[in-house]
């Protein structure tokens, strides 16, 4: 249902992966009107030339990324590389929306910030994933009026949805966590670097950030502290995969003592009932990323592995829509008081 009031948006970083998938959200989206489209190097180009899947779009002329651009409209979405965002949001009224799909400001502490992107840390915004627990509700219920939003790390979001439940159920130990992830190349952004070229990713899966050095690490923790863990542990070892889109992450963390499937069963039950956009899948049924391609979804599935003591969760998504520009719109539409599922879909595109 669409409200009278229609938004005008504007999308920094429109030529890349992330403001791309904005823009072919915010076309579907009844109370939005895309207005300026922005980048760096790719400015006075048509986006056709970037973005050639968005037809209603490729006449757009590409401007220049600055605050006399990107000023003068209700919403401001930064696709920007982590560092660039502060700089632009600090020139942007408080009257502007403002949604960061970049790193800059989804950390709270800042020594975390400057140990794993060794720079200033340019402050924390409220956190743009609706379904995260916090003491006392949910963080969609933190979003209602604001006019500033970081976006979580795609990774974040696949691994916090899929052991959040536990978590806050107190049925693992989150000093003891384990998550293995396969991720699809769009989330490495489009740079041309040799390692994604497609002679050297088509048929090799190749592990990267391995020991503990990828920056979604802090993010991850600080999602599962606010979940109720007192203290939070996690190895962490991403993997490109030869798929252009997806996360399948799979995470494993240390049964409490006395927990059984049943009991696991019923805390993902809980939590999800009422998440439009977080789906267990029935018992028995495992989620794939091509089952979540183009939808604001995430899949989950549990299981108990008594032999060795452990919960496995699989969580899948499509990183460039419920990791990135989906969950930046669904983010959105609370901040504006428009019901959270404007504009999004949980069907997704199949084969």
């Amino acid at each position: 249902m669409s409200t009278s009031k229609r938004f005008t948006a504007a999308v920094a970083g429109a030529s890349g992966y992330a403001g791309g998938e904005v823009l072919r959200l915010l076309l579907q989206h009844p109370d939005v009107e895309i207005g300026a489209v922005t980048a760096a190097s790719s400015a006075g180009s048509a986006l056709g030339e970037h973005q050639p899947h968005l037809v209603a779009l490729a006449d757009r002329v590409i401007q220049p990324t600055d605050a006399e651009t990107l000023g003068g409209h209700d919403i401001v979405f930064l696709g920007l590389p982590h560092g660039e965002s502060g700089r632009i949001a600090a020139e942007l009224g408080d009257d502007v929306l403002v949604v960061d799909c970049g790193a800059d400001h989804r950390l709270e502490n800042a020594e975390d910030w400057s140990t794993y992107y060794g720079t200033d840390h340019a402050g924390t915004w409220p956190y743009g994933l609706p379904e995260l627990i916090r003491e006392g509700g949910k963080q969609r219920d933190a979003l209602a009026g604001v006019k500033r939003i970081a976006v979580p790390g795609c990774n974040v979001t696949a691994v916090t949805l899929g052991l959040q439940p536990a978590v806050a159920a107190g049925l693992v130990d989150p000093t003891d966590v384990v998550a293995v992830l396969a991720n699809g190349y769009s989330g490495a952004g489009k740079a041309l670097k040799p390692h994604l070229l497609a002679s050297e990713g088509l048929g090799a899966a190749s592990p990267y950030a391995v020991g503990g050095t990828h920056r979604h690490i802090p993010e991850i923790a600080q999602n599962l502290r606010h979940a109720g863990a007192d203290d939070v542990t996690v190895s962490f070892t991403p993997t490109l995969v030869p798929m252009a889109r997806g996360i399948l992450a799979t995470v494993t963390a240390r049964l409490c003592a006395g927990v059984d499937d049943a009991v696991v069963r019923a805390a993902y039950d809980e939590v999800c009932a009422d998440e439009p956009f977080v789906h267990l899948l029935p018992q028995g049924q495992w989620p794939t990323t091509a089952a979540t391609l183009g939808a604001n979804t995430c899949h989950l599935q549990v299981a108990v592995d008594a032999k060795v003591g452990r919960l496995v969760v699989v969580s899948a998504i499509d990183n460039l829509v419920k990791g990135t520009a989906g969950g930046a719109i669904q983010s959105m539409n609370l901040a504006l008081g428009l019901p959270e599922d404007t504009g999004l879909t949980t069907t997704g595109v199949a084969p």
